[in-house]
């Protein structure tokens, strides 16, 4: 019993010296850098790089699909744009006729449609062999950009040395339930505190699929390594955005944020989709930070700070949670250190970001403890322990009209006419 007692205390109370120095060196790093943009030659002597925008889209809500394009077609971007949507085998293709029908007249989408579903990979692959521009865009199908996303994000890419660069993700449905706003403040948090700081040494780690834009050169030599992405003998099937990220680093490239370029992006409104889709995050991480290990020799020291802290972290939390739940049940005892430790940082952590983004939301952030404690963790280590499982995939299996997740709510009021959809749930 006694052993039980001593690993909960010493495990929650490393973890807290952890993660105390972790997210001091994070919200310090993560703090915006003045000073001018690099630029090898001045702006107005260099042609604006054609950007080439895909949609991967699969079995879609013909409603959100419908915003999403517009808010692609509404760019103020002033250099060449065009947009290639593949529907990858989608079983609803009779519902978002009127979709492709309107967007087909606007000369500047091309509309693919693959006879069978292979997946993201693929269906981007298939965009990027019909595309030529100097940049690629990956937009989702559930996401609107605001009208300056293209703008912001190829100004980045400015810099020869990026390779790849993101905008900042929120909710669109932020106001569904309970669950959407606390996944809305998770998303501020990955953003502009973990994403913000690896940025500052040009090491994002993944950059999100709801917006990334890549330098087609960069692109082009790593296309056959993400395609064929195997794990354990078998192709990978998800993961996409991390792996992709990971190449441009192994590849030399820098990995930038932009937390100006702002996209909306619908997220799960109930636990059972919301832990679908944190299963394979989780699958994924684990994968590529095995893959990232050997980079971390060529970066700020700060980033293997990251990866310990993303990693080991949690492994202590959930240890000393595990034997804290032990010495309670066998001796009765409440584990009353390990209680006081994780509430004191709970309290401390939502109390320091709502100063940071100035937004008293931020303090029902304490709401995202248990579900981390009793829901999270558990899958984080299901996930580890069957990281060659395929279950659990978003629309694994879909209906012939899927309903959405939730109803975007547009960054910006578009001029564009949307075409007059029946969506489901409606």
């Amino acid at each position: 019993m006694y052993l039980l007692d001593t690993t909960s205390t010493a495990a929650i109370s490393i973890y807290a010296l952890l993660l105390t120095a972790y997210r001091s060196m994070q919200v310090l790093h993560a703090r915006p850098i003045d000073g001018p943009a690099v630029s090898a030659e001045p702006v107005e002597t260099r042609p604006l790089p054609a950007v080439d925008v895909i949609v991967p889209s699969f079995n879609e809500d013909p409603g959100i699909l419908s915003a999403c394009l517009a808010s692609i077609a509404d760019q103020d971007y002033p250099g060449e744009l065009r947009v290639y949507v593949v529907d990858d085998g989608s079983r609803n293709r009779e519902a978002i006729l009127r979709v492709r029908a309107f967007y087909s007249r606007d000369p500047r989408f091309s509309f693919i449609l693959l006879p069978e579903n292979v997946g993201k990979r693929k269906a981007q692959i298939a965009a990027i062999g019909q595309s030529s521009g100097d940049l690629v865009l990956n937009v989702d199908s559930d996401s609107t950009i605001a009208f300056d996303v293209v703008s912001k994000l190829a100004s980045k890419m400015r810099d020869p040395e990026v390779g790849a660069v993101m905008g900042q993700l929120t909710a669109s449905n932020p106001g569904d339930t309970w669950l959407t706003k606390l996944i809305d403040m998770e998303y501020w948090l990955a953003c502009n505190e973990e994403r913000a700081a690896q940025s500052r040494f040009g090491a994002v780690m993944c950059c999100c699929g709801p917006c990334a834009m890549y330098r087609r050169s960069a692109l082009a030599s790593l296309l056959d390594q993400y395609e064929t992405q195997l794990f354990r003998g078998k192709l990978s099937d998800f993961g996409e955005d991390r792996h992709l990220t990971i190449l441009m680093l192994k590849a030399g490239f820098r990995t930038e944020y932009v937390p100006n370029a702002i996209v909306a992006t619908v997220v799960p409104d109930t636990l059972k989709s919301y832990l679908r889709q944190q299963l394979r995050w989780a699958r994924s991480t684990f994968r590529d930070t095995f893959l990232a290990l050997p980079l971390l020799r060529g970066l700020n020291p700060f980033l293997t700070f990251d990866v310990v802290g993303q990693n080991i972290g949690p492994l202590l939390l959930a240890l000393s949670v595990v034997t804290g739940l032990a010495h309670f049940i066998t001796t009765a005892t409440v584990p009353w250190w390990t209680i006081l430790i994780i509430a004191s940082m709970t309290i401390i952590r939502c109390g320091v970001v709502a100063l940071h983004a100035r937004q008293l939301r931020f303090l029902g952030f304490v709401l995202h403890t248990p579900i981390n404690l009793f829901l999270l963790l558990p899958l984080k280590a299901y996930a580890l322990c069957t990281l060659s499982n395929s279950d659990w995939l978003s629309r694994y299996s879909a209906p012939e009209v899927p309903v959405s997740g939730g109803k975007p709510t547009p960054i910006q009021a578009s001029g564009r006419v949307t075409p007059d959809c029946t969506c489901s749930g409606e």
